[in-house]
């Protein structure tokens, strides 16, 4: 049987002070996506923005995930991921890209499910992760590599890396507009 759902990357920026500029080098070392490098492009100034990814959780099994979950009846992808993502996590969030899609096979109640999780970049704009629903009992904020460190399928860290990759080019599009405004 065939099945589909939807969710997300959610992403908030946080300034960080210059001071702590060194402490985030040393925890983003060996990092396999942009930020292996961002040292070296972040200028010395008095505060930077950091990027925190949005994770759920269930404390009793120690898994840590992307939140996403199933269509309700006439609902699109994106509205999907756009509702999914509230439930769990209890922020509003904006859709910024399409990241790309997982699949993955497993089996309930004797039938094979064949499942499809498309996986959009979603920006936080609203909301607060205490609002969640209970369908996970833990959610919580991770800079990006040590969301990298705690998902439990490497098929969503795969999925992060593609998402650090958009959210990079978007953050340099977005300063390049912001340039061009001034």
């Amino acid at each position: 049987m065939r099945a589909y759902s939807a969710g997300g990357v959610v992403f908030r920026l946080v300034p960080v002070r210059s001071t702590d500029h060194h402490l985030m080098h040393a925890e983003h070392q060996g990092y396999p996506g942009h930020l292996a490098g961002w040292e070296q492009s972040v200028p010395a100034v008095a505060e930077h923005p950091a990027v925190e990814i949005a994770l759920v959780g269930r404390s009793h099994s120690g898994i840590w995930t992307l939140p996403k979950g199933t269509p309700q009846s006439g609902e699109t992808v994106e509205q999907v991921a756009l509702r999914e993502v509230q439930e769990e996590t209890g922020l509003v969030v904006r859709l910024i890209s399409y990241i790309g899609s997982i699949s993955y096979s497993f089996v309930r109640d004797q039938i094979r499910y064949q499942k499809q999780v498309r996986h959009f970049l979603l920006e936080a704009i609203g909301g607060d992760i205490s609002l969640h629903d209970a369908e996970y009992d833990r959610v919580e904020w991770f800079p990006v590599a040590e969301a990298c460190r705690r998902l439990t399928y490497q098929n969503e860290v795969n999925i992060l890396y593609h998402a650090d990759d958009i959210l990079q080019h978007w953050l340099e599009d977005e300063d390049r507009r912001k340039e061009g405004l001034k």
